[in-house]
């Protein structure tokens, strides 16, 4: 089933490629094509703060990747290699910078209250162990977190549901890979 939610502009950017860098689990080793991008949702709307899709009608199952560009200020939701979800995100800058890299998730909580702030972190779902997490937040424009990725709460509910401890979360400042593109390898 094929959901959207989008409020109205201001339009923060066309669909991007793919926001990926060429890495990912090991599990590409064995099995090459398991990260092989094989297909992008197409989006027909602007991409705006709270702008959310997904859709895994007939998707297989599959390893599961997740992108986050920060250029582009969206997340990818991958299941072997099929896009699945598409979220415009919140992310952190200046003294409170979302770190770069490639993170498995290592905590999952559906209902999480920062240590640090004292607020609430929805569907939270852990990658550093100084508190970055992806969580489901108000995304509008002019927002901003103190380095975590916020994403839409139903958009939040339903990756919360899709991933598993140990799943990998890439986040990327631009850099993208176009649809029959290789995901290389992470150890």
């Amino acid at each position: 089933m094929a959901v959207l939610a989008a409020p109205a502009p201001p339009v923060i950017a066309s669909k991007p490629l793919v926001a990926v860098k060429a890495v990912a689990a090991t599990k590409a080793q064995s099995d090459p094509d398991a990260y092989v991008i094989k297909r992008a949702l197409t989006i027909t709307e602007p991409i705006v703060h709270g702008f959310w899709a997904w859709d895994d009608a007939g998707v297989p199952d599959g390893p599961i990747i997740i992108t986050v560009d920060t250029v582009a200020q969206t997340m990818s939701v991958f299941r072997g290699g099929y896009e699945i979800g598409v979220s415009v995100v919140l992310y952190g800058i200046g003294e409170k910078p979302t770190p770069l890299g490639v993170f498995p998730i290592t905590q999952k909580k559906k209902q999480h209250i920062s240590n640090l702030y004292g607020a609430p972190m929805p569907y939270m779902q852990r990658l550093t162990d100084d508190g970055v997490a992806i969580h489901a937040s108000d995304v509008l424009e002019g927002f901003i977190t103190h380095g975590c990725i916020g994403v839409p709460k139903e958009f939040a509910k339903r990756l919360f549901e899709e991933t598993q401890i140990g799943d990998r979360v890439i986040i990327t400042s631009g850099e993208r890979l176009q649809v029959g593109g290789a995901v290389g390898a992470v150890s």
